[in-house]
């Protein structure tokens, strides 16, 4: 049996704005469905919804019937201007029995000629979203029950656009954290590199992110960090992070100077945002690495013939926290077979435990093995089949033993460009060889003249092809470097120095370019030598 008169009309008009089946809408669909029934309802001729942006300075026509500019031309209000803007920073109901200038700035509102507005805001949880109005062409006083029933209007309204902006927030931060987090970790000969990422319990990202990349020296920049916050603003910042670091990495190779850079972007342009992080620069040779932490937790070092243990580190404040603080490195010995794991807080943070806890369990979890393999078991002690409450990530490096090296053979263009790469290649093979510190720096010098030397003399404009090789001979090193270019000679300052830094300097002018031989003695371990083969 249906209800008549007042009683029965009411109950009509709350039914129209509460109806179930406008849960199954989209938020563009139900804005419109919506508004179409509010104007119906209350007969009046115009109808809009406006939300506050990002920035929470401005409201920004969404949706409107009757007054569809408002949406077409991009109308945007200040939160506690005009009508629109009072109702949101006062978040409470607003009526305008005339419209004039002075209480409504939106000048479509009086072209249309409307005389009459009434408003409310869109609330969640305490915070005002937006707006929803509506206005009549007619001098119109509107009156407590019309307001309770646009009231309602707006808190479905509000619901719709809250989940939608959780949702397309959620998307969109784990796109962005996706797209920035390294989609592969470069291969570095000499080294094993593996990492894991798991976002917290609420399944919102955060700011979490790890980044591996080579350095122009050839040593190679590890970073974990944390940004404060969640959702898409924390990983938007956490993108931002990551590319100053990355930008500054091309002018100092010192952690703790990278962090300082950081640090001093992001008081200037990043007012507010906080991170934690921990940066790591490998030697080109890989058997150093020199640590800074921005007041992230501190790595732990593993040794296949000792228990893991947690690095010594002196403690500096977080990025974001005051920039003019000095920040300070700690270097470490990273021999053959030894890593380090870096990890966020994530991991080792658990409720009504202390931080020793969890990095007592860190240290008990990581055993020798492969770096892939080092990980997963990590994650299965410390996260077992619990949700972590905060995201986790994590990466483990490790130095490689090597195990009978083979002959470095290096093939690259004779340009200016490649002389550092050689210089690098040729540093890390001489420590992956077992080679005695000091004659192996003679001959990573060595090796480098003779390459300037073709880089500037053996080739003319359009350029050729440098080829590097070296061996490892009982208690010596040799070294080719060899050229298809113009036959050269060695004489001055350049011939004199490579006699200096190595035993024996050959040179020979083939049919086809020139070949230089250098010979220099050094220890070298039984197990990695090998035989020289024409070059």
């Amino acid at each position: 049996m249906t209800a008549d008169g007042p009683v029965g009309d009411r109950l009509r008009r709350i039914e129209a704005v509460t109806d179930a089946a406008l849960g199954h809408l989209g938020v563009e669909e139900l804005l419109a469905e919506l508004l179409d029934r509010v104007r119906e309802l209350l007969a009046v001729d115009t109808a809009a919804v406006l939300l506050l942006e990002a920035s929470g300075q401005y409201l920004v026509a969404t949706a409107a019937r009757g007054i569809e500019e408002e949406v077409r031309q991009g109308v945007r209000i200040p939160l506690g201007g005009g009508f629109a803007g009072r109702i949101a920073a006062q978040k409470r109901p607003v009526t305008l029995e005339h419209v004039d200038h002075s209480n409504v700035l939106n000048p479509i509102l009086r072209e249309k000629g409307i005389r009459s507005l009434l408003g409310v805001p869109l609330m969640s949880g305490g915070e005002a979203l937006g707006v929803l109005h509506v206005g009549s062409l007619s001098t119109r006083r509107f009156t407590q029950e019309e307001t309770e029933l646009l009231g309602m209007a707006a808190d479905r309204v509000a619901l719709a656009v809250r989940s939608r902006q959780v949702q397309v927030s959620r998307a969109a931060a784990g796109a962005l954290q996706r797209s920035l987090l390294p989609a592969a970790l470069p291969a570095v000969p000499g080294l094993e590199i593996a990492t894991r990422y798991v976002p917290g319990g609420g399944g919102e990202v955060g700011g979490d992110w790890y980044d591996v990349f080579e350095l122009p020296s050839g040593g190679v920049c590890v970073v974990v960090g944390d940004v404060a916050g969640r959702g898409l603003a924390a990983a938007a910042t956490m993108g931002r992070f990551r590319a100053v670091l990355r930008a500054h990495a091309l002018q100092t190779e010192n952690p703790a100077e990278l962090l300082q850079r950081l640090d001093v972007h992001v008081r200037h342009f990043e007012g507010g945002a906080m991170a934690t992080v921990l940066c790591v620069v490998l030697s080109p040779s890989h058997d150093r690495a020199v640590v800074s932490t921005a007041g992230h937790p501190p790595p732990v070092s593993t040794s296949p013939d000792a228990p893991a243990e947690v690095v010594d580190l002196p403690p500096d404040l977080p990025i974001g926290v005051d920039a003019g603080r000095a920040r300070r490195s700690t270097e470490l010995p990273l021999p053959p077979g030894h890593g380090l794991f870096l990890y966020t807080d994530g991991l080792i943070e658990r409720r009504g435990l202390s931080l020793d806890v969890g990095l007592d369990r860190l240290c008990w979890a990581l055993r020798p093995g492969p770096a892939d393999a080092v990980c997963g078991k990590v994650m299965f002690e410390l996260l077992g089949a619990d949700r972590a409450a905060d995201d986790v990530a994590v990466l483990m490096l490790s130095r490689l033993v090597a195990h009978g090296t083979e002959p470095l053979l290096l093939r690259l263009p004779a340009a200016p460009a490649a002389l550092e790469q050689v210089r690098s290649a040729v540093r890390r093979w001489l420590s992956d060889v077992g080679a005695a510190p000091g004659p192996a720096q003679e001959v990573v010098a060595a090796v480098g003249e003779a390459s300037a030397h073709v880089v500037e003399h053996a080739y003319g404009p359009g350029g050729g092809e440098l080829v590097v090789r070296l061996v490892a001979e009982p208690g010596a090193i040799v070294a080719v470097v060899r050229d298809h270019g113009r036959r050269r000679v060695l004489r001055g300052r350049r011939g004199a120095l490579l006699r200096e830094l190595v035993d024996e300097v050959v040179l020979e002018r083939l049919g086809d370019g020139t070949r230089v031989t250098l010979r220099k003695s050094v220890p070298v371990p039984p197990a990695t030598n090998g035989t020289l083969v024409g070059t």
